[in-house]
């Protein structure tokens, strides 16, 4: 299901909520995202959580060197998201597989902390093209030095597999987002702004959920602004000009929730966002993927 893009609840939820002018501009920073949600009997599939990989011959189960093989979170086919109706490059088909260590194997002593550029493997994007010849990949064991036949390694938990099906909602910047500054010249965000507006903003979508394109919605600041830190160089102070100016340049490719059924729980109920440039998504350079982890 669609909604029109100049008709959503958000523009009336804007239009009670702040002066006409205010809310034309507010919401003219609105983008079209694609929500994942558990598919009920009947409902068309378009990607899922958790389960066994399809991977292609020759590419390897993901693994962070030093510490050990990701974890599958999240596959998204393609083909089966309303790519027409986003505003960013998607491939037209194939198959998108989020890997992520989460921590199982060392009870979360490594953090995948994308400031720090020894821990960028720890997230990763494959992009399966559509035709290739695909294998369920079987669960990894934990890296050890005693050999393949080992007894005493564990082997990696996969999540519960869940469904999902998807719709394509307008999504709203967070009040501190780039754009919105841009927009309203206000290095505050929407701070001074009708506290009812920012009060019932953050009531209508209490959790970010899963998405793919569209505004990021952040459990804590915008993702934008760490990703660009974190792009420039930990030597770059978070006031520095080019850290707001390279944030602009980023966009969602995907954010997955804390989810029950699926048994994911990132942090204490956060969510997972892997964001990219735009010309590299268009070059289906999924390997300039950046990553970042935001929980309560």
């Amino acid at each position: 299901m669609t909604q029109n893009a100049s008709a959503t609840p958000l523009h009336d939820f804007a239009r009670k909520h702040l002066p006409a002018e205010v809310a034309a501009r507010w919401t003219g920073l609105l983008r079209p995202g694609a929500t994942l949600e558990k598919a009920e009997a009947g409902e068309p599939v378009a990607g899922r959580l958790g389960g066994l990989p399809l991977l292609p011959e020759g590419v390897e189960w993901p693994v962070w060197e030093g510490h050990g093989p990701l974890s599958f979170v999240a596959s998204v086919d393609c083909s089966a998201l309303p790519a027409g109706e986003l505003d960013i490059a998607l491939p037209a088909d194939g198959t998108l597989a989020f890997f992520y260590f989460d921590g199982q194997i060392d009870s979360g002593d490594a953090y995948v902390d994308f400031a720090d550029p020894e821990c960028r493997p720890g997230a990763r994007v494959i992009h399966i093209p559509a035709g290739a010849a695909v294998t369920e990949r079987p669960l990894p064991l934990y890296d050890c030095d005693h050999g393949a036949d080992c007894e005493d390694c564990e082997q990696l938990e996969a999540y519960p597999e869940v469904p999902l099906t998807v719709r394509v909602e307008a999504t709203a910047p967070s009040i501190w987002h780039p754009v919105v500054r841009e927009a309203f010249g206000d290095d505050d965000g929407l701070e001074g702004w009708p506290e009812e507006f920012t009060d019932a903003l953050y009531d209508r979508k209490p959790g970010p959920g899963h998405q793919v394109g569209g505004h990021a919605h952040p459990v804590q600041n915008p993702v934008e602004y760490e990703i660009a830190h974190a792009a420039l160089g930990n030597d770059v102070r978070w006031d520095d000009p080019r850290v707001a100016e390279d944030a602009a340049d980023w966009v969602l490719l995907a954010q997955f929730d804390t989810d029950g059924d699926a048994d994911m729980m990132w942090g204490d109920c956060g969510a997972l966002y892997w964001l990219i440039r735009p010309a590299d998504l268009a070059a289906l350079r999924f390997d300039r993927v950046m990553f970042t982890m935001q929980c309560c």
